[in-house]
């Protein structure tokens, strides 16, 4: 799917069978561009790159979970001289990623089929900065550091654009789960009733799996922000 959004080109890849989306982001002055959270290797994501010209200067990620970096190895090679740009906090759960399948309770034997199994992922060239700037080309992202999904997640908010590529916080009606080893409901919830919600019921969020929402539909009806789930 593809989505401009006046300075701001987005494509989504939908890959992994945590159906996760995967985003190649770009600007459309200068065609500096990044991919946030390559899941897998995807012949669309090269197609998305190219058909804009794009120059990929980084692989963004929101954060560690095998579902949104299962293919930084693969888009390195195919890119190298994109940085890999990770939260610090994030790191140990990016360098166990040949062994992230166990701890989400899938039987070994079934990791080949699932295309789970991983070689060790090349080395973070840079890590994000909580409240730094990050530019692709006129595009000015805010790094926002938003852990309780995983320790070191966080969101890129383009204020001028007002979009958020918020990951794995917030969803279309829910939010991330938070039973992943260093899950917590209390700091997810957090993040989101401090750190997301303060940016404006106008904001579009690009979310990691499902549909795009605004932050304004979610303070109206989403069961976990509304007071429906007791948590």
């Amino acid at each position: 799917m593809s989505v401009n959004i006046a300075r701001m080109i987005v494509e989504e890849i939908i890959v992994t069978p945590f159906a996760q989306n995967t985003r190649v982001v770009g600007c459309a002055e200068t065609k500096q561009a990044v991919c946030v959270d390559p899941g897998e290797e995807s012949a669309e994501i090269l197609e998305a790159i190219r058909k804009h010209g794009f120059d990929l200067q980084a692989i963004a990620l929101t954060h560690a979970h095998l579902d949104h970096i299962g293919g930084v190895s693969w888009l390195k090679r195919e890119f190298p001289n994109a940085e890999i740009v990770l939260h610090q906090d994030d790191l140990r759960l990016y360098e166990n990623l040949p062994r992230q399948p166990e701890s989400l309770g899938i039987p070994r034997a079934q990791w080949a089929a699932l295309g789970l199994e991983y070689d060790q992922p090349p080395q973070v060239e840079r890590f994000w900065q909580d409240g730094e700037s990050y530019r692709v080309g006129n595009l000015s992202f805010e790094i926002i550091h938003a852990p309780g999904h995983a320790p070191g997640h966080i969101v890129m908010f383009e204020r001028d654009e007002r979009v958020l590529l918020g990951g794995d916080c917030l969803f279309a009606g829910s939010i991330g789960r938070t039973d992943l080893p260093g899950g917590s409901m209390e700091v997810l919830m957090d993040s989101i009733m401090s750190k997301i919600l303060p940016l404006g019921d106008d904001v579009l969020v690009l979310t990691g799996h499902g549909e795009q929402t605004s932050i304004g539909r979610e303070r109206r009806t989403n069961p976990y922000l509304t007071g429906v789930y007791k948590l």
